[in-house]
């Protein structure tokens, strides 16, 4: 359960380092497409998002630690720094294009994870695929508000 505590810490990590970086001002004056999810979302999704990415990591993990699970676990901290970095690229520095950047790598980065994930525990992997799924979506997004505010 230590273990689990501490996957679960560094993941939530990842949003709290882009706590100084949040939606103000400078975000609601964006335009927006009509199919922006509303700002409550957010919040559970990433949650739960978060909660299972850990899980995954840490049933990794549990397969032999970070020696033998080595190529696996790195791509998952690669894809967890690129997830970090999205917040201040985007919000902090109002950068949407350079946060659009950081997004596709973190989608490519997921992609990989889950695949090398599949190799180590297929149940880890699958833990990834709302991840990507959202991951996704919020490129969509990301390049739509670049578009829309270019």
């Amino acid at each position: 359960m230590i273990a689990l505590m501490g996957w679960l810490l560094l993941c939530f990590m990842a949003p709290a380092l882009g706590a100084f970086s949040l939606p103000g001002e400078w975000y609601a004056s964006l335009r927006k497409p009509s199919w922006n999810p509303p700002g409550w979302l957010f919040g559970p999704v990433w949650t739960a998002l978060y909660t299972m990415m850990a899980v995954a990591a840490w049933m990794v993990w549990k397969r032999g630690g970070f020696i033998v699970q080595r190529v696996a676990l790195t791509r998952f901290l690669v894809q967890l720094a690129l997830n970090a970095a999205w917040t201040p690229l985007f919000f902090g520095l109002h950068r949407p294009d350079w946060a659009l950047v950081d997004i596709a790598l973190l989608g490519l980065a997921v992609a990989m994870t889950i695949a090398a994930f599949h190799r180590v525990h297929r149940g880890a992997a699958w833990m990834l695929v709302p991840y990507l799924a959202w991951v996704s979506f919020a490129t969509v997004l990301n390049f739509t508000l670049w578009r829309l505010n270019a």
